[in-house]
């Protein structure tokens, strides 16, 4: 790994850490959460990004985030209250983080210094007048506990080529405490071996400081996996762990608990246990691999062991997690597609040659072939709540910014969507709630002037319905006047005086690039760009947006998303030689089109009575102009459900169910209405995936032009 993949990596953390800070705070400032619990989930989010950031010279970020990380072990050892403008800090010192962070991933970008002045000027409000700014000085954090450890490490080969410069451990280190007995020397090896490039230092000492060992294994972090690294506690530890109540748990979490051993020293030693247990070696127990290892002394074994009860105490498996690129994972699903694609082709061949072993094997295969999808397939589907929760942000903001109370209610979080819609819907979630805040919910005095709550309640909702994801926002604010909207839209030249438009079409308005009905600009929204933004970004995503207004009641966007944008259960179907596929979750039924139903349509009205419920439908070879075959054949119905809505397609054969791999469609047909992708048949022809939200539209639409003419 280089220094720029290390960088990377603290940069993506920093990230992940910061998001985690900013929930923890909003949950603590909306009252659903366990304050001290909380609060030290942030504490120690801070604290592995000062560490982090200090590894790699990241001095503008190690010294404001020191001040912040003062303040909040203020506030856990109970010296400090966490009132509501403290917790406003907080955010706003996370934001502050996260540009600077932002500062060290975009080269030339620089952080705001003027608020950073601001913010530290705060913090040092709430720290003691006596407190220093910068980290504190080797011999104040060795008189808070004259700890001893000592330290071996054992320098890799490769950490030069990596990007790792010893040196800069040094520095740290000194920010945690006084070195002292430091030994640096070098194992060469013969003159012909030497290679200028590798590194083979080796380095002792003793640190006394007040850090705690996972502190100190944090400055080697970025080298452990290519050098050794050896940390043992000091004496005084032993203290400690005499002083501990009597334990009833495993003898690892024992020395864990106590900070003789870090989770990464006890997992090592786990696993070299279970990997001797599997090589059918006589094994020792995980205290004694410690001290084997080097990272335990064992004086603080004995008094860790009398201080766990003699009872048998199975560890429990731990819940872990494997951080994989997504670059990787999409590349896997590609080849799983190709799978998919080459079993249909494989499939064909085997109904030619009609063998009963051969299609019972070729099954088995099949089964696994789709359990191998489902799984993979699963690896990207995400909870929608994560999203929600970064909105919650975005609200508390603009409510503060706007002055207004809004309670926000989120629902269904834990629905699961493919991560890469995830991050596309990201936009146009901030664009719908931004308008909700700033237009929808009322001012408190109007609010309490029309007979309403002073609070506003913004709610978002997700759930999975016929095959897709539906996500709610929803107010409880002025709602949408469609009146207004249309007499706007014939200002602007968007449609003409004598153009009538159903309430839908009016709230639909919206939606075209430049359209606002705000009175004056401001820096949330007025210019018209937004929910144009909104509208294509779910188009690309195949997606739906359906909206509900009560003018004094409030407004309901319903967005509708396929489950995934890479491999389907479809139904095969054809319009003379032409193959379409209809994903199989929303087909109903199939009927076949029989004279008696044709005879219904006498007017060559686009409907016909479906046991007593009035279908609308639509022929495909009249909406992609194919020629309809031969006339005497029969033709079938394939009806469809979106949502609430049904609909019949009618076609000429029916082929049954496959997988199909989607591919995007080419330029030239991008524009064609009722389409939403390719994919490669079994036979392999280009078989087009029906687009049947758009289809269903249009049916019913069509038969209430004809209804109404």
């Amino acid at each position: 790994m280089d220094m720029e993949q290390a960088k990377q990596l603290f940069i993506d953390e920093a990230r992940e850490l910061l998001e985690s800070m900013e929930q923890c705070l909003l949950d603590v400032e909306a009252g659903t959460a366990d304050i001290a619990e909380h609060i030290d989930a942030v504490f120690r989010a801070a604290h592995t990004i000062k560490g982090s950031a200090g590894i790699f010279g990241f001095d503008d970020i190690v010294a404001f985030t020191h001040n912040v990380e003062t303040v909040l072990d203020k506030v856990r050892d109970q010296k400090l209250e966490l009132s509501p403008q403290l917790l406003s800090l907080m955010l706003d010192c996370q934001s502050h983080m996260g540009h600077l962070v932002d500062a060290v991933a975009t080269p030339g970008l620089q952080a705001d210094k003027a608020t950073g002045a601001v913010l530290l000027q705060q913090l040092m409000g709430f720290i003691q007048p006596a407190a220093a700014v910068a980290a504190p000085s080797p011999q104040a954090a060795a008189e808070s506990l004259p700890g001893l450890w000592q330290l071996k490490i054992r320098y890799g080969q490769d950490v030069f080529k990596d990007g790792m410069d010893p040196s800069s451990q040094l520095a740290y280190l000194q920010k945690l405490g006084q070195l002292s007995a430091v030994q640096l020397t070098a194992q060469f090896p013969p003159a012909a071996d030497f290679d200028p490039e590798n590194c083979y230092l080796q380095l002792d000492m003793q640190l006394q400081s007040a850090a705690s060992k996972q502190d100190i294994e944090d400055v080697f972090e970025f080298i452990q996996d290519s050098s050794e690294v050896l940390i043992q506690a000091p004496a005084e530890l032993k203290q400690k762990l005499q002083q501990l109540p009597v334990l009833d748990q495993p003898l690892g979490e024992v020395l864990l608990e106590a900070g003789a051993v870090t989770a990464k020293e006890l997992e090592k030693a786990l696993q070299t246990q279970q990997q001797e247990i599997r090589q059918d070696k006589s094994t020792v127990a995980v205290g004694q691999m410690l001290v084997q290892q080097g990272v335990l002394d064992p004086a603080l074994l004995d008094v860790a062991l009398h201080k766990q009860k003699s009872t048998e105490h199975k560890r429990p498996a731990d819940l872990q997690f494997l951080k994989v690129e997504a670059r990787k994972l999409d590349q896997l699903i590609n080849l799983i597609g190709e799978l998919v694609t080459a079993g249909a082709a494989n499939q064909l061949l085997v109904q030619q040659r009609d063998d009963e072993k051969l299609s019972e094997s070729f099954g088995v295969m099949t089964s696994l072939i789709e359990q191998i999808r489902d799984g993979t397939l699963g690896l990207r589907m995400v909870q929608i709540g994560d999203s929600f929760s970064r909105l919650k942000r975005i609200v508390r903001d603009v409510s503060k910014e706007l002055g207004k109370d809004i309670q926000l209610e989120i629902l269904g979080a834990e629905t699961e969507l493919d991560k890469s819609m995830v991050e596309k819907l990201s936009d146009p979630l901030m664009h719908i709630v931004r308008n909700a805040l700033d237009h929808g919910i009322e001012a408190k005095e109007l609010r309490l002037y029309q007979g309403k709550p002073a609070q506003g309640l913004l709610r978002l909702n997700a759930y999975h319905e016929a095959g897709a994801v539906v996500l709610e926002i929803q107010d409880d604010g002025q709602g949408l006047n469609a009146e207004k909207l249309r007499q706007k839209a014939i200002e602007k030249g968007l449609i003409s005086a004598e153009q009538a438009l159903t309430e839908e079409e009016c709230f639909k308005l919206i939606f075209a690039p430049g359209f606002s009905t705000a009175s004056q600009v401001t820096n949330l929204s007025g210019r018209g760009v937004g929910m144009d933004v909104v509208k294509r970004n779910l188009e690309e995503l195949r997606g739906q947006i359906f909206i509900e207004s009560q003018l004094g009641k409030g407004t309901l966007f319903r967005i509708r998303l396929p489950l995934t944008l890479a491999i389907i259960d479809g139904f095969e179907v054809s319009v003379a030689d032409t193959h379409f596929v209809v994903p199989l979750n929303m087909v109903q039924e199939c009927i076949e089109f029989s004279a008696d139903c044709q005879a219904e349509q006498a007017e060559r009205r686009d409907y016909f009575n479906l046991r007593g419920e009035v279908l609308p439908f639509v022929r495909i070879n009249d909406l992609f102009r194919l020629s309809s075959g031969n006339a005497t054949e029969r033709e079938n119905i394939l009806v469809v459900q979106y949502g609430h809505q049904r609909a019949g397609l009618v076609v000429d054969a029916l082929h049954g169910e496959l997988q199909a791999v989607i591919k995007p469609l080419h330029a030239v047909v991008k524009s064609a209405r009722g389409l939403s992708g390719t994919t490669i048949l079994g036979s392999g022809e280009v078989g087009f995936i029906l687009d049947v939200p758009q289809l269903i539209d249009f049916a019913i639409q069509q038969e209430s032009c004809v209804a109404h003419s």
